[in-house]
């Protein structure tokens, strides 16, 4: 259950953090539709885990890949969001498949 509200928390931070002006124009889209996507599966997560936690574990991974993409490396706030959210999705998103603990 703790997988399901943080995944769906964080994915609101995304949607807030992309109107933040953490980088470019890029940026905002990414975090924008990586946002409400991992927000909707979190809290869809709640009832059913299977494609919701795959779904977020994945978007995480894609976070942390992002964060370092050459051209978006140069905004410190951006890598460091991106890194840290991206981390706290994808533990959240992996460890939903593992059941009700």
């Amino acid at each position: 259950m703790w997988q399901a509200w943080t995944t769906g928390i964080l994915g609101l931070w995304l949607i807030v953090a992309a109107f933040l002006k953490l980088g470019p124009t890029g940026v905002l889209w990414d975090n924008l539709i990586v946002g409400i996507i991992v927000a909707i599966a979190g809290f869809l997560m709640i009832k059913v885990k299977s494609w919701q936690g795959w779904t977020a574990g994945i978007l995480g991974l894609w976070l942390i890949v992002a964060a370092f993409i050459p051209s978006l490396r140069l905004y410190s706030p951006n890598l460091w969001n991106d890194l840290i959210v991206g981390i706290l999705v994808a533990i959240a998103g992996f460890a939903a498949l593992g059941g009700n603990k």
